[in-house]
């Protein structure tokens, strides 16, 4: 599955894609079949910077289980 990092990234800090996609003025079925193909490094840190904006809005550090 390509861009496994980014989905792994959204769902740790507990952003959907279609709240990427909202970002990006993209819809989610587009944002989906972005994803299909590997982005390119510019383009992930452009996703990763939105997915650090959302999940700060919405309070979340990390959706990781405390130990």
């Amino acid at each position: 599955m390509a861009n496994k990092s980014i989905r792994a990234y959204a769902k740790k800090h507990g952003v959907c894609l279609w709240e990427i996609a909202a970002a990006l003025s993209i819809s989610e079925p587009t944002m989906t079949r972005k994803l299909r193909f590997e982005l390119s490094s510019t383009e992930k840190a452009q996703i990763k910077g939105i997915i650090d904006s959302i999940s700060a809005k919405k309070g979340i550090v990390s959706n990781e289980i405390p130990t």
